[in-house]
Protein backbone atom coordinates (compact mmCIF):
# COMPACT_ATOMS: atom_id res chain seq x y z
CA UNK A 1 0.00 0.00 0.00
CA UNK A 2 2.54 2.64 0.92
CA UNK A 3 4.78 1.86 -2.35
CA UNK A 4 0.98 3.12 -4.47
CA UNK A 5 1.22 6.06 -2.06
CA UNK A 6 5.39 6.32 -2.57
CA UNK A 7 4.60 6.42 -6.49
CA UNK A 8 3.56 10.17 -7.16
CA UNK A 9 6.63 11.14 -5.31
CA UNK A 10 8.95 9.86 -8.47
CA UNK A 11 10.50 12.15 -10.55
CA UNK A 12 9.31 15.54 -8.73
CA UNK A 13 11.35 17.96 -7.63
CA UNK A 14 9.46 19.17 -4.20
CA UNK A 15 7.62 17.86 -1.56
CA UNK A 16 5.31 20.18 0.78
CA UNK A 17 6.44 18.82 4.48
CA UNK A 18 3.59 19.54 7.06
CA UNK A 19 4.67 19.10 10.50
CA UNK A 20 2.56 19.72 13.86
CA UNK A 21 3.34 21.96 16.68
CA UNK A 22 2.96 21.18 20.26
CA UNK A 23 -0.65 22.52 20.45
CA UNK A 24 -1.44 20.62 16.93
CA UNK A 25 -1.36 23.55 14.40
CA UNK A 26 0.46 22.51 11.08
CA UNK A 27 3.09 23.80 9.70
CA UNK A 28 3.77 23.51 5.79
CA UNK A 29 7.07 23.77 3.90
CA UNK A 30 8.39 23.16 0.41
CA UNK A 31 11.57 20.89 0.67
CA UNK A 32 14.06 18.99 -1.62
CA UNK A 33 14.25 15.51 -1.28
CA UNK A 34 15.93 12.17 -2.55
CA UNK A 35 13.59 9.00 -2.88
CA UNK A 36 15.95 5.63 -1.80
CA UNK A 37 14.37 2.53 -0.35
CA UNK A 38 10.91 3.40 -0.06
CA UNK A 39 12.46 6.42 2.26
CA UNK A 40 12.19 10.68 1.08
CA UNK A 41 15.41 11.88 2.82
CA UNK A 42 15.08 15.97 3.39
CA UNK A 43 17.67 18.02 4.76
CA UNK A 44 17.66 21.49 6.63
CA UNK A 45 19.07 23.76 8.70
CA UNK A 46 19.66 21.42 12.60
CA UNK A 47 18.26 24.62 14.32
CA UNK A 48 15.25 25.44 11.82
CA UNK A 49 11.34 25.20 13.25
CA UNK A 50 10.62 21.55 11.17
CA UNK A 51 13.48 19.99 13.06
CA UNK A 52 12.59 21.33 16.54
CA UNK A 53 9.10 20.54 15.78
CA UNK A 54 10.09 16.84 14.27
CA UNK A 55 11.90 16.51 18.00
CA UNK A 56 8.60 17.18 19.82
CA UNK A 57 6.43 15.04 17.04
CA UNK A 58 7.71 12.50 14.25
CA UNK A 59 4.10 12.32 12.20
CA UNK A 60 4.16 14.17 9.28
CA UNK A 61 2.30 14.95 5.89
CA UNK A 62 3.83 15.02 2.74
CA UNK A 63 2.47 16.06 -0.91
CA UNK A 64 4.01 16.86 -4.37
CA UNK A 65 4.35 20.38 -4.64
CA UNK A 66 6.19 23.59 -6.57
CA UNK A 67 8.95 25.52 -4.99
CA UNK A 68 6.52 27.70 -3.63
CA UNK A 69 4.51 24.94 -1.66
CA UNK A 70 1.88 24.96 -3.72
CA UNK A 71 0.19 21.33 -3.89
CA UNK A 72 0.46 19.54 -7.06
CA UNK A 73 -0.51 16.21 -4.84
CA UNK A 74 -2.78 15.20 -2.04
CA UNK A 75 -1.17 14.85 1.22
CA UNK A 76 -0.12 11.69 2.37
CA UNK A 77 0.54 10.56 6.26
CA UNK A 78 3.96 9.60 6.96
CA UNK A 79 6.51 9.84 9.74
CA UNK A 80 9.88 11.27 10.14
CA UNK A 81 13.04 9.73 11.75
CA UNK A 82 16.47 11.33 12.94
CA UNK A 83 19.26 9.89 11.72
CA UNK A 84 23.01 9.43 12.62
CA UNK A 85 25.73 10.99 11.55
CA UNK A 86 26.95 7.81 8.94
CA UNK A 87 23.13 7.68 7.54
CA UNK A 88 22.70 11.73 7.47
CA UNK A 89 25.52 11.88 4.91
CA UNK A 90 24.37 9.13 2.85
CA UNK A 91 20.93 11.26 2.54
CA UNK A 92 23.06 14.20 2.03
CA UNK A 93 25.07 12.96 -1.08
CA UNK A 94 21.35 11.19 -2.68
CA UNK A 95 19.97 14.97 -2.59
CA UNK A 96 23.18 15.98 -4.24
CA UNK A 97 23.03 13.72 -6.82
CA UNK A 98 19.59 14.37 -7.43
CA UNK A 99 19.79 18.44 -7.37
CA UNK A 100 23.27 18.60 -8.66
CA UNK A 101 25.28 21.88 -9.35
CA UNK A 102 22.46 23.73 -7.57
CA UNK A 103 22.98 21.91 -4.68
CA UNK A 104 26.86 21.67 -4.69
CA UNK A 105 26.43 25.92 -4.96
CA UNK A 106 24.23 26.24 -1.96
CA UNK A 107 26.50 23.43 0.29
CA UNK A 108 29.49 25.49 -0.77
CA UNK A 109 28.25 29.31 0.18
CA UNK A 110 26.77 27.63 3.49
CA UNK A 111 30.58 26.84 4.33
CA UNK A 112 30.80 30.64 5.06
CA UNK A 113 27.47 30.97 7.27
CA UNK A 114 29.24 27.85 9.54
CA UNK A 115 25.57 26.63 9.90
CA UNK A 116 24.49 23.58 11.05
CA UNK A 117 22.55 20.72 8.84
CA UNK A 118 20.50 17.62 9.66
CA UNK A 119 18.89 15.10 7.41
CA UNK A 120 16.28 12.89 8.22
CA UNK A 121 14.29 10.04 6.72
CA UNK A 122 10.72 10.38 5.68
CA UNK A 123 8.30 6.87 5.82
CA UNK A 124 5.17 6.64 4.13
CA UNK A 125 2.23 5.12 6.22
Amino acid sequence: MSEDKLAQFANQKYINLQTFRKNGTPVATPVWFAEVGGELYVYTLANSGKMKRLRNNRRVRIAVSDMRGNLKGEWVDAEARLLDAAEAAKGNRWITEKYGLIKRLGDFFSKFRKRQRAVFAIRVL
